[in-house]
Protein backbone atom coordinates (compact mmCIF):
# COMPACT_ATOMS: atom_id res chain seq x y z
CA UNK A 1 0.00 0.00 0.00
CA UNK A 2 1.58 3.22 -1.19
CA UNK A 3 0.63 6.70 0.11
CA UNK A 4 0.92 9.54 -0.74
CA UNK A 5 0.21 13.34 -0.30
CA UNK A 6 1.45 16.77 -0.81
CA UNK A 7 1.57 20.21 1.31
CA UNK A 8 2.24 23.45 0.15
CA UNK A 9 4.79 25.80 2.47
CA UNK A 10 2.92 28.71 1.98
CA UNK A 11 3.20 30.31 5.37
CA UNK A 12 2.42 28.91 8.65
CA UNK A 13 0.38 26.18 8.70
CA UNK A 14 -3.30 26.43 10.46
CA UNK A 15 -5.49 24.27 11.77
CA UNK A 16 -7.29 23.58 8.39
CA UNK A 17 -3.76 21.71 7.46
CA UNK A 18 -4.02 19.78 10.46
CA UNK A 19 -7.02 18.70 10.61
CA UNK A 20 -8.10 18.36 6.71
CA UNK A 21 -4.35 16.88 5.95
CA UNK A 22 -1.69 15.98 8.47
CA UNK A 23 -4.62 13.96 10.53
CA UNK A 24 -4.54 11.62 7.46
CA UNK A 25 -0.69 11.85 6.87
CA UNK A 26 -0.37 10.38 10.57
CA UNK A 27 -2.89 8.24 9.73
CA UNK A 28 -1.43 6.71 6.66
CA UNK A 29 2.07 6.38 8.22
CA UNK A 30 1.12 3.66 10.12
CA UNK A 31 -0.05 1.65 6.97
CA UNK A 32 2.02 2.85 3.89
CA UNK A 33 4.37 0.58 2.47
CA UNK A 34 5.70 3.49 2.24
CA UNK A 35 4.14 6.45 3.22
CA UNK A 36 5.48 9.41 0.99
CA UNK A 37 4.85 13.32 1.82
CA UNK A 38 5.73 16.17 0.09
CA UNK A 39 6.40 19.57 0.83
CA UNK A 40 5.74 21.27 -3.44
CA UNK A 41 7.36 23.66 -3.07
CA UNK A 42 7.25 24.17 -7.13
CA UNK A 43 3.27 24.38 -6.74
CA UNK A 44 3.64 27.45 -4.29
CA UNK A 45 5.62 28.88 -7.74
CA UNK A 46 2.08 29.22 -9.28
CA UNK A 47 0.86 32.24 -7.77
CA UNK A 48 2.55 35.30 -6.07
CA UNK A 49 5.05 34.76 -3.68
CA UNK A 50 8.36 36.19 -1.99
CA UNK A 51 11.36 34.12 -3.43
CA UNK A 52 13.46 34.98 -0.52
CA UNK A 53 10.71 33.66 1.96
CA UNK A 54 10.06 30.62 0.35
CA UNK A 55 12.91 28.07 1.47
CA UNK A 56 12.06 29.60 5.01
CA UNK A 57 8.65 28.42 4.90
CA UNK A 58 9.50 24.66 3.69
CA UNK A 59 12.10 24.47 6.60
CA UNK A 60 8.97 25.59 8.83
CA UNK A 61 6.85 23.14 6.98
CA UNK A 62 8.88 20.57 7.73
CA UNK A 63 9.39 21.37 11.42
CA UNK A 64 5.32 21.57 11.64
CA UNK A 65 5.34 18.07 9.86
CA UNK A 66 7.45 16.33 12.38
CA UNK A 67 6.07 18.16 15.31
CA UNK A 68 2.86 16.81 14.82
CA UNK A 69 4.05 13.74 14.37
CA UNK A 70 5.65 12.25 11.29
CA UNK A 71 8.84 10.35 11.05
CA UNK A 72 11.18 10.40 8.64
CA UNK A 73 12.30 6.80 9.78
CA UNK A 74 8.58 5.70 9.26
CA UNK A 75 7.71 8.01 6.23
CA UNK A 76 9.38 9.49 2.86
CA UNK A 77 9.64 13.18 3.87
CA UNK A 78 11.18 15.13 1.30
CA UNK A 79 10.96 18.84 -0.89
CA UNK A 80 9.48 18.64 -4.59
CA UNK A 81 11.98 20.47 -6.65
CA UNK A 82 14.96 17.82 -5.14
CA UNK A 83 13.28 15.45 -6.93
CA UNK A 84 13.52 16.52 -10.83
CA UNK A 85 11.33 13.59 -12.05
CA UNK A 86 8.44 15.29 -11.33
CA UNK A 87 9.02 17.96 -13.24
CA UNK A 88 9.78 15.69 -16.40
CA UNK A 89 6.72 14.13 -15.96
CA UNK A 90 4.78 16.99 -15.87
CA UNK A 91 5.44 17.57 -19.09
CA UNK A 92 5.08 14.09 -20.33
CA UNK A 93 1.63 13.94 -18.85
CA UNK A 94 0.24 17.04 -20.64
CA UNK A 95 0.23 14.97 -23.77
CA UNK A 96 -2.44 13.35 -22.54
CA UNK A 97 -4.37 15.84 -20.12
CA UNK A 98 -7.23 17.15 -22.36
CA UNK A 99 -7.48 20.91 -22.29
CA UNK A 100 -10.86 21.17 -21.51
CA UNK A 101 -10.32 19.46 -18.32
CA UNK A 102 -7.91 22.08 -16.82
CA UNK A 103 -10.31 24.82 -17.70
CA UNK A 104 -13.39 23.21 -15.74
CA UNK A 105 -10.91 23.08 -12.47
CA UNK A 106 -12.65 24.76 -10.02
CA UNK A 107 -9.31 26.35 -7.92
CA UNK A 108 -8.10 27.44 -11.50
CA UNK A 109 -10.87 29.19 -12.02
CA UNK A 110 -11.12 30.87 -8.59
CA UNK A 111 -7.26 31.45 -7.83
CA UNK A 112 -7.29 33.20 -10.92
CA UNK A 113 -9.73 35.57 -10.49
CA UNK A 114 -7.86 36.40 -6.86
CA UNK A 115 -4.30 37.79 -9.39
CA UNK A 116 -4.43 40.76 -9.47
CA UNK A 117 -1.32 41.17 -11.59
CA UNK A 118 -0.38 37.89 -13.95
CA UNK A 119 -2.66 34.58 -13.86
CA UNK A 120 0.37 32.15 -15.07
CA UNK A 121 0.77 29.14 -16.89
CA UNK A 122 1.60 27.25 -14.04
CA UNK A 123 -1.64 27.96 -12.25
CA UNK A 124 -3.53 26.64 -15.31
CA UNK A 125 -1.21 23.10 -15.39
CA UNK A 126 -1.47 23.10 -11.57
CA UNK A 127 -3.39 19.76 -11.57
CA UNK A 128 -1.14 18.17 -13.83
CA UNK A 129 2.52 18.64 -11.59
CA UNK A 130 -0.39 17.35 -8.95
CA UNK A 131 -1.22 14.56 -11.10
CA UNK A 132 2.82 14.07 -11.60
CA UNK A 133 3.84 14.45 -7.79
CA UNK A 134 1.26 11.31 -7.33
CA UNK A 135 1.72 8.61 -10.32
CA UNK A 136 5.23 9.05 -10.34
CA UNK A 137 5.03 6.79 -7.18
CA UNK A 138 2.33 4.42 -8.28
CA UNK A 139 0.10 5.56 -5.25
CA UNK A 140 -2.66 3.81 -4.14
CA UNK A 141 -4.15 6.50 -1.70
CA UNK A 142 -3.88 10.27 -1.38
CA UNK A 143 -5.32 11.78 1.72
CA UNK A 144 -6.31 15.20 1.32
CA UNK A 145 -9.02 17.85 2.18
CA UNK A 146 -12.34 18.06 0.22
CA UNK A 147 -10.67 20.57 -1.99
CA UNK A 148 -8.82 18.50 -3.79
CA UNK A 149 -11.30 15.90 -4.38
CA UNK A 150 -11.63 17.12 -8.73
CA UNK A 151 -7.62 17.28 -8.94
CA UNK A 152 -7.66 13.60 -7.62
CA UNK A 153 -10.71 12.63 -10.38
CA UNK A 154 -8.56 14.35 -12.97
CA UNK A 155 -5.32 12.40 -11.72
CA UNK A 156 -7.31 9.44 -12.29
CA UNK A 157 -8.45 10.12 -15.58
CA UNK A 158 -4.59 10.65 -16.68
CA UNK A 159 -3.73 7.57 -15.02
CA UNK A 160 -6.11 5.78 -17.84
CA UNK A 161 -5.29 7.63 -20.58
CA UNK A 162 -1.38 7.18 -20.27
CA UNK A 163 -1.81 3.25 -19.89
CA UNK A 164 -4.55 2.71 -22.76
CA UNK A 165 -2.40 5.06 -24.85
CA UNK A 166 1.03 3.96 -24.13
CA UNK A 167 1.07 1.61 -21.68
CA UNK A 168 -0.23 -0.04 -18.02
CA UNK A 169 2.46 1.95 -16.27
CA UNK A 170 0.13 4.08 -13.83
CA UNK A 171 -1.89 3.05 -10.59
CA UNK A 172 -4.94 4.97 -10.34
CA UNK A 173 -4.72 6.46 -6.96
CA UNK A 174 -8.20 6.78 -4.41
CA UNK A 175 -8.92 9.56 -2.40
CA UNK A 176 -8.88 9.52 1.17
CA UNK A 177 -10.94 12.54 2.50
CA UNK A 178 -11.72 12.79 6.46
CA UNK A 179 -15.41 12.26 7.15
CA UNK A 180 -15.17 15.32 9.73
CA UNK A 181 -13.08 18.28 8.87
CA UNK A 182 -12.69 17.21 5.48
CA UNK A 183 -13.22 21.54 4.67
CA UNK A 184 -12.19 23.55 7.54
CA UNK A 185 -13.90 27.00 7.05
CA UNK A 186 -12.36 30.57 7.37
CA UNK A 187 -13.91 32.28 11.00
CA UNK A 188 -14.69 35.36 9.53
CA UNK A 189 -16.27 34.05 5.98
CA UNK A 190 -18.23 30.92 6.28
CA UNK A 191 -17.86 30.57 2.40
CA UNK A 192 -14.46 30.80 2.47
CA UNK A 193 -11.89 27.52 3.18
CA UNK A 194 -9.46 28.77 5.40
CA UNK A 195 -6.19 29.65 3.77
CA UNK A 196 -3.02 30.99 4.75
CA UNK A 197 -2.66 32.78 1.40
CA UNK A 198 -6.06 34.29 1.28
CA UNK A 199 -7.70 34.32 4.40
CA UNK A 200 -7.33 37.66 7.15
CA UNK A 201 -5.53 36.70 10.41
CA UNK A 202 -8.68 36.74 11.90
CA UNK A 203 -10.02 34.17 10.15
CA UNK A 204 -7.20 31.94 10.58
CA UNK A 205 -6.11 29.88 13.80
CA UNK A 206 -2.21 28.92 13.43
CA UNK A 207 -1.00 25.75 14.89
CA UNK A 208 1.72 27.74 16.56
CA UNK A 209 -0.05 30.03 17.75
CA UNK A 210 -0.34 30.82 21.57
CA UNK A 211 -2.95 30.25 23.62
CA UNK A 212 -4.56 33.38 23.83
CA UNK A 213 -4.45 33.85 20.44
CA UNK A 214 -6.30 30.91 19.67
CA UNK A 215 -8.92 31.60 22.27
CA UNK A 216 -9.71 35.12 21.37
CA UNK A 217 -9.78 33.72 17.78
CA UNK A 218 -12.41 31.48 18.02
CA UNK A 219 -14.58 33.63 20.76
CA UNK A 220 -14.86 36.22 17.53
CA UNK A 221 -15.24 34.27 15.24
CA UNK A 222 -18.58 35.11 13.19
CA UNK A 223 -21.58 32.54 13.92
CA UNK A 224 -25.20 32.40 12.92
CA UNK A 225 -28.60 33.42 13.73
CA UNK A 226 -30.28 32.01 16.69
CA UNK A 227 -28.63 30.15 20.08
CA UNK A 228 -28.82 26.30 18.99
CA UNK A 229 -25.57 24.38 18.93
CA UNK A 230 -26.51 22.07 15.82
CA UNK A 231 -25.45 21.68 11.77
CA UNK A 232 -27.46 22.43 9.33
CA UNK A 233 -26.62 24.23 6.22
CA UNK A 234 -28.30 27.65 7.33
CA UNK A 235 -25.55 27.93 9.80
CA UNK A 236 -22.02 27.27 8.14
CA UNK A 237 -20.30 29.04 11.18
CA UNK A 238 -21.52 26.89 13.77
CA UNK A 239 -21.22 23.64 11.84
CA UNK A 240 -17.40 24.67 11.40
CA UNK A 241 -16.93 24.75 14.65
CA UNK A 242 -18.93 22.08 15.48
CA UNK A 243 -16.58 20.04 13.63
CA UNK A 244 -13.26 21.62 14.57
CA UNK A 245 -14.58 20.94 18.27
CA UNK A 246 -15.23 16.72 17.36
CA UNK A 247 -12.32 16.76 16.14
CA UNK A 248 -10.27 17.75 18.70
CA UNK A 249 -11.89 15.81 21.15
CA UNK A 250 -11.81 12.88 19.22
CA UNK A 251 -15.44 12.94 19.32
CA UNK A 252 -18.47 12.80 17.15
CA UNK A 253 -20.59 16.24 15.96
CA UNK A 254 -23.60 14.33 17.40
CA UNK A 255 -21.64 14.08 20.91
CA UNK A 256 -20.86 18.04 20.47
CA UNK A 257 -24.30 18.65 19.91
CA UNK A 258 -25.78 16.89 22.80
CA UNK A 259 -23.37 18.36 25.01
CA UNK A 260 -23.93 21.91 24.36
CA UNK A 261 -27.85 21.32 24.27
CA UNK A 262 -29.59 25.04 25.35
CA UNK A 263 -26.29 26.33 26.25
CA UNK A 264 -25.88 28.86 23.51
CA UNK A 265 -22.99 30.31 21.49
CA UNK A 266 -21.24 32.08 24.24
CA UNK A 267 -20.15 29.12 26.02
CA UNK A 268 -19.62 27.06 23.17
CA UNK A 269 -17.05 28.98 21.70
CA UNK A 270 -15.26 29.17 24.67
CA UNK A 271 -15.09 25.35 25.01
CA UNK A 272 -14.28 25.31 21.38
CA UNK A 273 -11.33 27.69 21.68
CA UNK A 274 -10.32 25.39 25.14
CA UNK A 275 -10.02 21.84 23.06
CA UNK A 276 -8.52 23.46 20.36
CA UNK A 277 -5.67 24.80 22.88
CA UNK A 278 -5.10 21.47 24.28
CA UNK A 279 -5.37 19.81 20.71
CA UNK A 280 -2.28 21.85 19.76
CA UNK A 281 -0.12 22.14 22.66
CA UNK A 282 2.07 19.51 22.16
CA UNK A 283 2.55 20.32 18.35
CA UNK A 284 3.61 23.88 19.33
CA UNK A 285 6.21 22.42 21.87
CA UNK A 286 7.69 20.37 19.38
CA UNK A 287 8.21 22.89 16.48
CA UNK A 288 9.72 24.85 18.84
CA UNK A 289 12.27 22.27 19.77
CA UNK A 290 12.42 21.55 16.26
CA UNK A 291 12.63 24.96 14.19
CA UNK A 292 15.96 26.09 15.40
CA UNK A 293 17.84 23.27 13.98
CA UNK A 294 17.72 24.02 10.44
CA UNK A 295 20.94 21.84 9.53
CA UNK A 296 18.91 18.56 10.97
CA UNK A 297 15.65 20.24 9.16
CA UNK A 298 17.75 20.31 6.09
CA UNK A 299 19.70 16.68 6.26
CA UNK A 300 16.00 15.13 6.50
CA UNK A 301 15.02 16.97 3.43
CA UNK A 302 17.89 15.38 1.41
CA UNK A 303 17.77 11.68 2.77
CA UNK A 304 14.06 12.00 1.66
CA UNK A 305 14.88 13.39 -1.22
CA UNK A 306 17.08 10.31 -2.15
CA UNK A 307 14.89 7.88 -1.06
CA UNK A 308 11.78 9.14 -3.22
CA UNK A 309 14.14 9.64 -6.24
CA UNK A 310 14.84 6.08 -6.20
CA UNK A 311 10.93 5.35 -7.09
CA UNK A 312 10.70 7.86 -9.22
CA UNK A 313 13.44 7.41 -11.56
CA UNK A 314 12.57 3.59 -12.13
CA UNK A 315 8.84 5.08 -12.82
CA UNK A 316 10.40 7.48 -15.07
CA UNK A 317 12.50 4.93 -16.94
CA UNK A 318 9.27 3.08 -17.66
CA UNK A 319 7.28 6.07 -18.88
CA UNK A 320 10.07 7.44 -21.12
CA UNK A 321 10.08 3.29 -22.63
CA UNK A 322 6.81 3.47 -23.37
CA UNK A 323 6.23 7.14 -24.94
CA UNK A 324 9.31 6.24 -26.94
CA UNK A 325 11.53 9.33 -25.75
CA UNK A 326 14.98 9.59 -24.72
CA UNK A 327 17.60 6.55 -24.62
CA UNK A 328 16.31 3.50 -24.34
CA UNK A 329 19.00 1.31 -24.26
Amino acid sequence: MRIFSGIQPTGRKHVGNYIGAIRGYLEGQERGDPAIYCIVDLHATSVAYDPKALPRYVLDTTAMLMAAGLDPDRCILFRQSDVREHSELTWLLSSVTAYGDLQRMHQFKDKSEREQELVRTSLFLYPVLQAADILIYKTDEVPVGDDQRQHLELAREIARRFNSTYAEVFVEPRHVIPDVGARVMDLQDHVAKMSTTYSSDSGLVYIDDPPDAVRRKVKRAQTDSGTEVVRAPEKPGITNLIEIMAVSRGVEPEDVEREFDGQGYGAFKEAVGEALVELLAPVRGRYEELRPDEDALRETLRGGAERARTIAAGTMTEVRAAMGVGELG
